[in-house]
Formats: structure tokens, sequence, C-alpha cells
């Protein structure tokens, strides 16, 4: 029997896999945690096959999160279930360790199957995504100016770029108005660009905004 602890912070989304799960007779979602913190905890008391983990939650951030579980539980799978495309956070969260990344638009029987995978200390990539790690490998490619921002200001310059305020995403991620404008000022420059428009329009042509 494979046991699933499920990280979101969206009930709805929880219950829905919960139902997922129970008509699949060779697993089960032992525990279910509402944000990053109270994951941990669970992680720290007890055992666990598979972490479903959400990327968006208040507080600490999916990836945050990750890689704390990395270090505690180094063998422990987790699988991001995310309602961010993988142009935007697939490649991330496989190099701070995740065993696999699905979106929550993803069919039930593809997130069984993912499960059953990384459950056997696998991992569980798409083929659009095998391409994109393929040519991440590649050597010769130049890093985009996103991918030497941390986790935590990769997510604020997204949520910029989508057009929402400083004082939305500070509410949103439970941070400081006055924390959220030093990250800004932090991405704008090492992005070397002056103003949120341009983030904006770097943000569509690299894909990286629905």
């Amino acid at each position: 029997m494979i046991k699933i602890l499920i990280a979101d912070d969206h009930t709805i989304v929880r219950e829905g896999l919960k139902q997922i799960v129970g008509d699949v007779g060779d697993m089960m979602v032992a525990d279910e945690a509402g944000n990053g913190q109270e994951a941990l905890q669970k992680i720290r008391e007890k055992d666990y096959d598979v972490v479903l983990l959400d990327i968006s939650m208040p507080g600490r951030s999916g990836l945050e999160v990750l890689k704390d579980i990395r270090a505690e539980r180094p063998k422990l799978p987790v699988l991001i279930l995310s309602m961010h495309s993988e142009e935007q956070y697939a490649v991330r969260a496989l190099r701070a360790g995740a065993s696999g990344y699905l979106t929550k638009a993803s069919a039930p029987d593809e997130l069984i199957g993912a499960i059953r995978k990384v459950s056997r200390g696998r991992k569980y990539v798409t083929a659009s995504l095998a391409e994109k790690l393929a040519l991440e490998l590649d050597a010769d490619i130049r890093k985009p100016p996103h991918e030497i921002l941390s986790d935590r200001e990769y997510q604020v310059m997204l949520m910029l770029a989508s057009g929402k305020t400083v004082t939305e995403i500070a509410e949103e991620l439970c941070l400081s108005v006055k924390t959220i404008s030093t990250y800004r000022s932090r991405i704008l420059e090492k992005m070397n660009m002056k103003k949120n428009a341009e983030l904006t329009l770097y943000a569509v042509q690299n894909h990286l905004v629905d």
C-alpha cells in the first residue's frame, strides 16, 4: 500500500485528490497538510511513501519546502502537483529534488501512474519536459536571465509579470510589503531592467506566464 501525504492549501483540491486515490486499491491518502510547515511537521513524525506537494502555498513556497524535505528525508519521493505550467516551474522543481512534476489539469490516470512510478524510486517526466531537460543539459546553451534568480525571486517575478501589485503579492505570500519591494528591486537589478512592464514583456516572450 502506497501511503500518500497531500500538501495543498486548497481544501477542494485535497478532497478531489482523496477521491481519485480512494478509487485505487494499492494506495491511500494517509495524511494531508494545508501549508508547508504542517507538511514538514508530519514528515518528521510519520513515514510516507510519496508526498504530493503544491508549489503555491501561503508562507514558504513549495520549492523551499521541497528543499527542506530533501535535506531531512532525501529518499522520500516528492511529486509536484501544480496549477502552473511545465514552462514555469518544472525544470526548477526537478533541480530542487522533485521526483516528478504534473499540472493540476492532468488526467487522474496520469496522476495514479506518476504516483506509482515515483514510489518505486523512479522519476516521472512528461515527453515535453524530458525534451526541456535535455536542452538544459546542453552546456552550449546560455542561461536565460530568469535562471539566475533565487526560487523566491522567481516566484515574485512571475507574480509581478502577471500584473500583481507589491501589496497583493505581500498579502498572498504572507510577507511584508517592504520584503516584496526588496525582492522587486533585486529582480530588476539581476534582470537588468527598470520597470515591471519589462518583466511582463520578458515573461510573455519566454512563455513564463499564461
